[in-house]
Order: C-alpha cells, then sequence, then structure tokens
C-alpha cells in the first residue's frame, strides 16, 4: 500500500463505519472480540498485512486514488463527519461488529495512526 491508496482506504474504512458504502460482515465471534479488545484497548502496535476486507482494499475493490489532494480533502471531511457522530449510529464494523463509543474513537485514532506511521507521518 502506498501513501496514495492509503488515504483512500481510509476514506473506504470512513465511508463504511458512517453508512455510506455497504461492506457486509457477520457478527464478531468471542476470539474476534477478543482481538477487538487488544487491538483498542492496549498499546501495542498493529501489525502490518493484517488482512482488509476487499471493498477497502485498492488493488481488490477498494475506491481507487484519483487526485491526492481531493482525496485527502475527502478524507477529513468523514473524519469531521465520524467526529460530529459521537460514536452513535454509527453501522457496525464487518469484522468487529458495533462497539462502544469509546472504543469507536479508539479504533479510528489507531487505524489512521497505524497508516500515517507507515509514511512517516
Amino acid at each position: 500500500m502506498n501513501a496514495h491508496q492509503a488515504v483512500c482506504h481510509l476514506c473506504d474504512w470512513f465511508r463504511g463505519i458512517l453508512g455510506d458504502r455497504p461492506i457486509p460482515g457477520s457478527p464478531p465471534t468471542a476470539y474476534v472480540k477478543t482481538l477487538r479488545f487488544i487491538a483498542f484497548s492496549t498499546p501495542l502496535p498493529w501489525p502490518r498485512g493484517f488482512p482488509t476486507a476487499p471493498e477497502q482494499d485498492q488493488e481488490r475493490g477498494g475506491t481507487p486514488p484519483a487526485e491526492f489532494e481531493r482525496d485527502v480533502t475527502e478524507l477529513r471531511v468523514l473524519m469531521q463527519r465520524f467526529a460530529e457522530m459521537r460514536g452513535e449510529g454509527l453501522t457496525p464494523h464487518w469484522r468487529w461488529g458495533q462497539m462502544p463509543r469509546a472504543m469507536w474513537g479508539r479504533y479510528a485514532y489507531r487505524h489512521v495512526n497505524h497508516h500515517l506511521r507507515q509514511f512517516g507521518v
């Protein structure tokens, strides 16, 4: 994933949880809930190469990169919409399911931070 693909991936992720882009999923199992707790409640760094939904993977079905500045602006708009929702009314995540408000915020922070760190930001 390059930086532009990461921006588009994050846009697709926000569109999915905001309900703008349907992403099929299933209810999380106990194992997935345990992984979710570890991923969003500990300071452990996320591993690279963790599988993502095809609809959010820019090489398989996600939104292809277009113009970098426009895509960054779109990401900012989506992040603002997410922040304004304050964890209420979000679409359950395709892998992690529905989460408490604080976990949504932590997840968004960790997810964006994970991709920014990939490119030294």
